[in-house]
Formats: structure tokens, C-alpha cells, sequence
């Protein structure tokens, strides 16, 4: 990653939780100095404090970048004594819910640079994905820089547009939170045939992560890799006759869930 803007000019990341903690993390491990980040977090934790960075200090009047990593029910409080810095070279990269392009715009005036990005949770353990794209201000450099950026937390892929960004929501966005239940699921049947509580959810965590690496990890298609562990009439296939009924299994059910996870999305977003 090439620092040497960033380094000159500094980085300023507003919100210092999870997500923010992740990232700044992953920077410093890469070797940006210290000196060059200013974070801005009204509760700064005993890790940040500790790593070098300025903290609720004075900020440059023009950095290379403002990271935005506050909940989106706060940026309106936090993001005015920002404003400022839009309209000119500073980029700002936002990785908050819920907030359009258009809607930073209004605030940061539309010659801002802006990236748009959605990451999702397990970038809190640096195995995350980020979706992105751009306003018409945005740069190919800024894109670059971005995406050099939010690599310290997992993967990065590009949109070709904002419009596409309700489904990242409803697929990678939210998606851990389905993975999650169908752990649950997994595990309470397991109970339900005489595992123990414990046993049925060491079992259900590890298939579920042991699967999902092998899937990344894989030359071959997830479908491809279902196929070679269903024996014709055996147990596996006796389960998925169950699970991939079109209407009552993963297929519809999967579908409607995403299109809920959009529907709300969008009413949210007014």
C-alpha cells in the first residue's frame, strides 16, 4: 500500500469501534506511521490510546483522507465539523449503513470525493468483504486508495453503481446474521437427536466455518462441492431434498429473505 500521500498530508478516522478499531489496526500493521492518523471518538478505548495515533486533537485543515466510521444515527451530529474539509482534494470514505451518496453531498457539497462502502462484521477479524463505489468526483486513484484502505479488513469488490449497493446489503451486508442463525438452527437440531448443548454447537460453528473455507479456498463451485459429498441415496441426499425444495427450502426461503432485507432497507432510506 502506498502511504505517501497519506503520510504527508494525514488520515482522519471519525468513530473508533469495532469496524474503526479493525481498520486502524490493520494500518498500522502495514506501516503507516502513527503521527499521520487523528481519530476523532468520543470514548477513545485503552487499545487506541495506547497505539501513537492523535486522539480528539486538533486536525489537519486538509488531509488525504476522512474515514467515516460512526453508526449512521450519529453522523449527523458528528459529520458538520468535517464539512469544512469537502469540496476540495481531501477523500472521504464512509463505510456507515444506510446513508446514499446524494445524502453526503448535501452536506460535503457534490465536488467532494466520496467513496461509498459496505463492509460487513467479520471485518472485525480482518475476514470481512467490502463492497464500494463512487460519486462522479471520485477518481480512479481514489477508488485505488480506497480500496488499498479497506483491504486491511478482507476483501474488497467494486460496484458499477449505487444502485446495486441495496443488494450487497441483503446478501454480504446483513448475510452473517443468516449464517449465524443457521449455526443455531444446526446446533438445536443436533439437541433434538441427543447431542449435548455444548457438543451440537461445536460441531454446528466448526462444519459451518470449516465449509465456508473450503468454499473459498476451492477451485470448484460451491454447487460442484455439494455434488461431492452426496452419495445418490444416502444420508446427504435424503437432507437436501429437504433443503433445496424450491419453495420450502433454502431456494425460496433465501430469495424472500433478501428481498425483505432490501424491501426494509429502502423504506428505511425514505
Amino acid at each position: 500500500m502506498n502511504f505517501s500521500d497519506i503520510v504527508t498530508r494525514g488520515l482522519v478516522l471519525l468513530g473508533c469501534g469495532k469496524m474503526g478499531s479493525a481498520m486502524l489496526q490493520g494500518w498500522l500493521g502495514n506501516g503507516l506511521p502513527p503521527t499521520s492518523v487523528h481519530v476523532i471518538d468520543p470514548n477513545p478505548s485503552d487499545w487506541l490510546r495506547g497505539t501513537g495515533v492523535h486522539i480528539n486533537g486538533d486536525l489537519p485543515a486538509a488531509p488525504a483522507v476522512v474515514l467515516l466510521a460512526v453508526k449512521p444515527q450519529m453522523m449527523g451530529a458528528a459529520l458538520p465539523q468535517l464539512a469544512a474539509m469537502g469540496g476540495g482534494k481531501t477523500l472521504f470514505v464512509t463505510v456507515a449503513a444506510g446513508i446514499t451518496i446524494e445524502g453526503y453531498e448535501k452536506l460535503l457539497g457534490a465536488q467532494t470525493p466520496l467513496i461509498r462502502a459496505m463492509p460487513n462484521t467479520p471485518a472485525a477479524i480482518g475476514r470481512g468483504i467490502t463492497a464500494i463505489v463512487g460519486n462522479g468526483a471520485a477518481s480512479a486513484a481514489d477508488l485505488d486508495l480506497s480500496e488499498a484502505l479497506l483491504r486491511a479488513v478482507g476483501q474488497v469488490v467494486r460496484l458499477e453503481d449505487e444502485a446495486q449497493m441495496d443488494a450487497v446489503i441483503g446478501v454480504s451486508g446483513s448475510g452473517p446474521a443468516y449464517v449465524f442463525h443457521l449455526i443455531e438452527t444446526m446446533a438445536a437440531a443436533g439437541v433434538e437427536q441427543g447431542l449435548s448443548e455444548e457438543l451440537a454447537m461445536q460441531l454446528a460453528k466448526a462444519t459451518v466455518a470449516g465449509a465456508g473455507a473450503l468454499a473459498e479456498a476451492s477451485d470448484e463451485s460451491p454447487a460442484q462441492l455439494r455434488v461431492n459429498v452426496t452419495s445418490p441415496g444416502g444420508t446427504t441426499a435424503a437432507a437436501l431434498e429437504v433443503l433445496m425444495e424450491p419453495e420450502t427450502g433454502f431456494p425460496g426461503l433465501l430469495s424472500r429473505a433478501v428481498a425483505a432485507n432490501i424491501r426494509r432497507n429502502r423504506e428505511l432510506a425514505g
